[in-house]
Order: structure tokens, then C-alpha cells, then sequence
């Protein structure tokens, strides 16, 4: 009895086991490449939706007056790719849903402050002066996907120091301490 018993009782396992085994295997290759196949099909469908497809660079109406070189190379390497014209666009900005997300930003940074619109609709330099100050700009996920834009200490106070002297260029409109006529607020006249 224990011969017979123990035998099929030991085999089992091993049989069933490796039985078992096979079957679940194949099952979940077989989701995984389902999985694995709508996903893909998914991506190329998304692909289609027209957002983010066209990437307009407008012409520069008139650039932002920066009071020194320095600060202008900080903008331009900070702030122009969502803030002005003059937008570069990255390949990732040629494919859903990425395109979806810098579209968005480019769009709605111009028309909160646009660099290249100074004299006519360009935004507040005072407003742009406390985000930067706040360090809510450039925001994270840009600085993710650009680290160049990392604005250190310094230069952080360079570019608040230049948008905070073109908002004062002269807020009454009179002359600041080049003799020029000043913006004020940085929309082109006296407020």
C-alpha cells in the first residue's frame, strides 16, 4: 500500500505541476501580446488627432528691450521657448501626447507674456519677475526635459533684476538712466 500510495501521490505534483505550469504560461503570454498589441495600436491612433501637429513660430513684432546682453541670453535660454516667437521645437513635440503638452504650454505661455510682442501685447515683466522670484518658472517638468534652463542663485536674480528694470524702464513713461523712453509694465506706453 505505500509503495503504490506514495507513488502516484509523489509524481503528482510534479506531473501537474509542470501541466499546470504551461497552460498559465501560455495565457499570459497570449494577454501580455494582446496587452502589447492595443497599446500599440492605441499610440499610432493617437498619432491622428490633429493637436500638436502644426508648430506656427509668428514673426517677432518687436523684442523684448533687455537692459543687458547677459540677461538676454538668460531669457532666451530660460524662458523663449514658451515666452516668445522664436520657439524650437523638439522632435518630442512631433508626437502624441507630447505634442499635445508643449503645444499647450507654448500656447498658453505666449499669451500670458510673449518676449517677441513687447511693444503691443508682450505681458507684464513684473508678473514674469515674481514667478521666476517664486521659482514656478521655468516650471519642473520643462527643466525635466531641459536642463540647460536651470536658472542657478544668480542667475535667478540677473533675470528678475532685468524684467523688474524693464517694468520700471519707467512706469510713469518718462526717461530711465539711459535717456530712453520707458515702456511702463512693459506694454509698450505710460499706464
Amino acid at each position: 500500500m505505500s509503495s503504490e500510495q506514495s507513488k502516484p501521490i509523489g509524481e503528482e505534483p510534479s506531473v501537474g505541476t509542470g501541466q499546470v505550469e504551461r497552460p498559465k504560461r501560455r495565457r499570459w503570454r497570449k494577454a501580455l501580446l494582446i496587452l502589447g498589441g492595443g497599446l500599440g495600436a492605441g499610440f499610432v491612433a493617437l498619432q491622428l488627432v490633429p493637436y500638436g501637429w502644426h508648430h506656427p513660430n509668428p514673426p517677432v513684432l518687436q523684442d523684448a528691450p533687455w537692459p543687458t546682453p547677459q540677461a538676454a541670453a538668460l531669457a532666451r535660454r530660460a524662458c523663449y521657448s514658451c515666452h516668445s516667437n522664436e520657439t524650437e521645437w523638439p522632435l518630442y513635440a512631433r508626437i502624441a501626447p507630447a505634442s499635445w503638452l508643449v503645444r499647450w504650454d507654448v500656447e498658453h505661455g505666449r499669451a500670458k507674456l510673449n518676449f517677441s510682442k513687447w511693444g503691443s501685447e508682450g505681458g507684464d515683466a513684473h508678473d514674469a519677475a515674481d514667478q521666476v522670484e517664486t521659482q514656478s518658472m521655468p516650471p519642473s517638468r520643462y527643466l525635466f526635459m531641459h536642463p540647460s534652463a536651470r536658472l542657478d542663485a544668480n542667475e535667478r536674480n540677473q533675470l528678475i533684476e532685468a524684467l523688474k528694470a524693464m517694468d520700471d524702464g519707467s512706469g510713469s513713461g518718462g526717461s530711465d538712466d539711459n535717456g530712453s523712453k520707458g515702456r511702463g509694465r512693459g506694454r509698450g506706453g505710460s499706464d
